[in-house]
């Protein structure tokens, strides 16, 4: 089939929607076919499909912070590992230094390419280096991967070792065969081991069904439109994007802001608009240097910040995708907390720093004041359970809205655990879980609340929580007021109440309940 210089519009929706559609379905067979709370539940994973260069090509809307970075990851996998590829073959990658967010979020990609028939030749290339048509990959947040707290999101990890076990581009089935023995033996052969390898197999086997559902449907799509088409239209909707985002940057102007975060750390931006070309340049210079802490930002994750709120200026419906990245240079100095060497922590930065550099961004181009600007990481655990949530907050006003009250922002899309799943896998209570009265901060449009959540312990574990903003506060735009901090504070069986920081690791006993009162969104303009 002829293919035009320029897409056609009718059919150029069509594909869009055909991509977007492709990771939709992968989607539905992970959630469908998981056991873990965390992705059966909460839907934290993300799922999307690559062109043959490991360039996002469309995605489902799950999680921005996996699916602005993991192109990186299934880059470096053909950078490292191009000479293995075969039909059938899976990897498993959570590497930070590669693409990787942070530890539990460990992710399966698999090469498509198409089997051999008569009737259709496969294009398996020759040479050593095979080269996939495209590539599919799913994203999930594991319960635990090991590490020096359950759950593996210890809030005082100072190297990526003690936050759990690296999988770097390895290979996880190999020409269609899982290889089992090997992946327990990575999950043990560790300083911390994984505490529950029979779920984190379990979920590694969802990963590989939903990839399998991706590469099922990009072969159908071929064989309905042909490959020359596909490839094509691939390019069309990812030269879409780009055009749609050059669109939304002609309008915006010149800023810059400098955000303080609550361990003193800051980060710095510096927006310049180039009217000529309609490109910008982010330049970060000036950011706190790789921290102690595990508040640094793995590169990756800056540039799935910065990808997701220039998508977020977009009108149209478009899919984020790596179009979306070619009008913008993104300037981050190497060895700062936005793009900081092995062997730093980063397990916080992929959760609360990513919300940083969102809000600080929102901020320098003065469209949204703060957000919550924190997920309110909160796990427990023992040998026996792990368990992670993300708790939702205020959201930030903006020139014409108001914020929302108990929302999931920004970097994260994930829900919380139904009551009723959490109270029958855990032995915990949900004691309450309700909105926090004026927590979000006035203006001519309030910023939204908070919330306030409350669960009791009904046998001894160890709890963590991550967060941020409990000492400085969400901001607040032209003259609208800032949103109110959060707090995390523990109610002991005997009455006595103890006020917690940031971050936390506590032992809680049987009766103990763990309060976590999340921030509220800053207002926008002054109050007439």
């Amino acid at each position: 089939m002829y293919i035009t210089p320029q897409p056609d519009p009718v059919r150029l929706e069509i594909f869009k929607n055909l991509y977007q559609f492709i990771a939709e379905q992968m989607g539905i067979v992970l959630q469908n076919t998981a056991t873990s709370v965390n992705i059966k539940e909460r839907l934290d994973f993300s799922c999307a499909i690559f062109d043959s260069s490991g360039l996002l090509v469309a995605n489902a809307p799950h999680i921005p912070v996996h699916l602005g970075s993991m192109s990186e990851s299934v880059r470096s996998l053909i950078n490292h590992k191009c000479d293995t590829f075969k039909l059938g073959n899976v990897y498993l990658s959570n590497n930070p230094y590669n693409g990787g967010t942070h530890l539990p979020d460990v992710t399966a990609i698999t090469p498509v390419f198409l089997e051999s028939s008569e009737n259709n030749p496969s294009p398996m290339p020759h040479a050593q280096c095979p080269i996939p048509l495209f590539f599919v990959a799913s994203r999930g947040h594991q319960a635990d991967i090991g590490g020096i707290t359950p759950g593996s999101m210890p809030p005082h990890s100072t190297t990526v070792e003690e936050e759990g076990i690296i999988f770097d581009n390895f290979l996880l089935v190999e020409e269609g065969n899982f290889r089992e023995l090997a992946v327990r033996q990575h999950l043990s052969n560790h300083t911390y081991p994984a505490r529950n390898p029979d779920q984190n197999i379990a979920d590694f086997k969802a990963q590989i069904a939903a990839n399998e559902r991706g590469v099922q449907e990009l072969r159908k799509m071929v064989f309905q439109y042909k490959l020359d088409t596909v490839q094509a239209y691939m390019k069309f909707v990812q030269a879409n994007a780009e055009e749609s985002v050059r669109c939304a940057i002609a309008v915006l102007k010149d800023g810059s802001f400098t955000y303080k975060m609550d361990n003193d750390a800051q980060i710095q931006i510096k927006v310049t608009i180039h009217p000529e070309n309609r490109s910008a340049t982010i330049d970060f210079t000036g950011t706190s240097l790789q921290l102690n802490s595990n508040f640094n930002a793995p590169k990756a994750v800056t540039q799935a910040a910065v990808l997701y709120v220039f998508r977020t200026l977009v009108d149209d419906n478009i899919p984020l995708n790596a179009g979306c990245l070619n009008p913008l240079e993104i300037i981050i100095p190497v060895g700062c907390m936005l793009n900081p060497t092995y062997p730093a922590a980063v397990v916080a930065g992929n959760v609360e720093t990513s919300q940083t550099i969102v809000d600080a961004l929102y901020g320098a181009l003065g469209v949204i004041a703060a957000s919550q600007g924190t997920m309110n990481n909160f796990t427990f655990g023992n040998e026996q359970y792990q368990y992670y949530e993300t708790i939702c907050g205020g959201s930030g006003a903006g020139i014409d809205f108001a914020g929302t009250d108990g929302v999931h922002s920004h970097m994260t899309n994930s829900r919380l655990t139904d009551p009723e799943v959490l109270e029958t896998r855990y032995p915990v209570l949900l004691e309450s879980f309700s909105l926090r009265p004026d927590s979000g901060g006035k203006g001519k449009y309030s910023g939204g609340n908070g919330v306030v959540r409350r669960i009791r312990f009904l046998e001894p574990m160890t709890a963590n929580i991550l967060s941020g903003h409990r000492l400085v506060p969400p901001f607040g735009l032209n003259g609208g007021e800032a949103g109110k901090v959060g707090r995390n504070w523990i109610q002991r069986q005997n009455g006595i109440e103890e006020n917690l920081d940031s971050t936390a690791t506590v032992e809680m006993k049987t009766g103990d309940i763990f309060v976590i009162e999340t921030p509220g969104g800053g207002g926008f303009g002054k109050l007439s």
